[in-house]
């Protein structure tokens, strides 16, 4: 074809294959980077997929506690996702030592009440019920996550022997490092005698 038009175009020749090996890098660098992105996916994801809740803990979002058994003065714990809930039957002694607190003395001025949401950290905006029988608190000290001894303490409440941090009878930080009161998990009274957490 060239040899017929008498005159050889090089230059057009050269463009042709530029454009054409161009084409073909172009497309090159775009097949390796999704290839590179859908192998990097199917790396990650089991990595992503291990940090969701396993199916046991799943199924255990919510448990029934059974709490007639409990009497006054005394204290169940149980695990929930994992971790201790201390279910307490509190003394009237005990509630009136709680209410009597003044809200100004407390480090952490707020209930940490899962059921009420923001509200101050006064005795009424802790319990379960409304005379106060009945605190149910995560068994986690705030602090560093050691479990709080019952019946213990400056204040008669919980005492975390780790670091010396004191919760009085509403289970609200009093003394030491421990920066918040225990946290009350969502739980609502199914009856008489059952709690259901979560």
């Amino acid at each position: 074809m060239f040899a017929l038009s008498g005159r050889l175009n090089w230059r057009s020749l050269v463009s042709h294959a530029e454009d054409t090996e161009g084409t073909r890098r172009d497309f090159l660098y775009y097949a390796t980077a999704g290839a590179g992105a859908v192998t990097a996916g199917a790396a990650i994801w089991p990595l992503v997929n291990q940090m969701n809740p396993s199916a046991d803990v799943q199924a255990l979002s919510s448990i029934f506690v059974d709490i007639s058994g409990v009497e006054v003065g005394t204290q169940i714990s149980v695990m929930f996702l994992g971790k201790p809930v201390f279910i307490r039957r509190r003394t009237q002694e005990e509630i009136d030592e709680a209410r009597a607190v003044d809200l100004a003395e407390l480090p952490d001025g707020v209930a940490r009440n899962a059921n009420k949401g923001e509200v101050d950290a006064s005795d009424e905006n802790r319990s379960m019920d409304e005379a106060g029988e009945w605190l149910v608190m995560m068994g986690v000290c705030t602090h560093l996550g050691c479990v709080p001894l019952g019946d213990a303490g400056d204040f008669h409440g919980w005492f975390c022997p780790c670091h010396g941090s004191h919760y009085d009878t509403a289970g609200r930080i009093r003394k030491g490092p421990a920066p918040e009161n225990l946290p009350v998990p969502v739980a609502e009274f199914i009856d008489a005698n059952t709690l259901k957490l979560g």
